[in-house]
C-alpha cells in the first residue's frame, strides 16, 4: 500500500453524499476559505491537483468548496494525535461536521477524527510500531468488521497473534475513506464510489507574510 492523506473534511450534512454527487467547485469560496484557514500566509496559486493526492508538501495546501461540503489538505492535519487539532481548524466547521483523516503507508499508520458541532465525539490513532496513540467516543459502524476480525491483516497461514491489531490500520482507513468519503484510494475497484481524480482542489504554495498584521 502506498496511500497518504492528510485531510480536514467539513460538512453540513452527509459529506459522503456530497461528493457522490460529483460537485463543481466554487474557486470564490474556495480561496476565501483558505485565506480564513490560513491568516498571514502568502497563498500563491499553482495548477489544480484533485482527491487522489491530500498529502500535499509541507510548503503547499490543497483544498475545495462545493456545495455542502468543503476539503482541506496541510501538514497541520498529519499528527500523531488528531483530538488535538487546533481550535481554530475544528471552530471553521461552526455547527456542521468536521472529519480529520490521516495515513502514511511508510509506517502503517491510521487515524482519523471527527467533530459535531465543535465537539469531539471520536478519535482514533495507531501503527503496529506505537501501538494505540489514541481512542476516544464510541467506534463508528465502518469500524466494528474490523475491530470483530473479520478483515484480518494476517492470512490463515500466519500466527494472527504476531500482528498488535485484528486488521491493517491502511485497511481501516481505506475503509474509512469509503464510508465517509464515499471514495477509496486503493483496493478493488467499485461502482458505487467515486473516482478522486474527478474530484478537483485548488493549489497554493505557502509562505508566510513578509507584512505583520495587527
Amino acid at each position: 500500500m502506498g496511500a497518504k492523506t492528510w485531510m480536514l473534511v467539513y460538512a453540513d450534512g452527509s459529506a459522503r453524499e456530497a461528493l457522490l454527487a460529483r460537485p463543481t467547485m466554487n474557486r470564490d469560496a474556495t480561496a476565501r476559505f483558505a485565506a480564513t484557514l490560513f491568516p498571514g500566509e502568502k497563498l500563491e496559486p499553482l495548477e489544480d491537483g484533485n482527491l487522489m493526492f491530500t498529502c500535499p508538501d509541507d510548503n503547499e495546501i490543497c483544498i475545495g468548496c462545493f456545495p455542502g461540503v468543503s476539503v482541506v489538505a496541510a501538514r497541520e492535519f498529519g499528527a500523531d494525535y488528531p483530538s488535538k487539532l487546533p481550535a481554530p481548524f475544528v471552530a471553521a466547521g461552526g455547527r456542521g461536521t468536521v472529519t480529520l483523516h490521516a495515513m502514511h503507508s511508510v509506517v502503517d499508520w491510521f487515524a482519523y477524527a471527527q467533530w459535531t458541532n465543535g465537539t469531539l465525539v471520536r478519535a482514533l490513532s495507531l501503527s503496529p510500531d506505537s501501538g494505540i496513540l489514541e481512542d476516544i467516543g464510541p467506534r463508528l459502524p465502518f469500524e466494528e468488521p474490523y475491530w470483530a476480525g473479520r478483515h484480518p491483516a494476517l492470512d490463515d497461514s500466519e500466527d494472527q497473534t504476531a500482528y498488535p491489531f485484528p486488521f491493517h490500520p491502511l485497511e481501516l482507513g481505506e475503509a474509512a475513506l469509503a464510508a465517509l468519503f464515499g471514495y477509496h484510494l486503493e483496493g478493488p475497484i467499485d461502482g458505487s464510489l467515486i473516482e478522486p481524480e474527478t474530484i478537483p482542489l485548488a493549489r497554493y504554495k505557502r509562505s508566510r507574510s513578509r507584512w505583520k498584521f495587527w
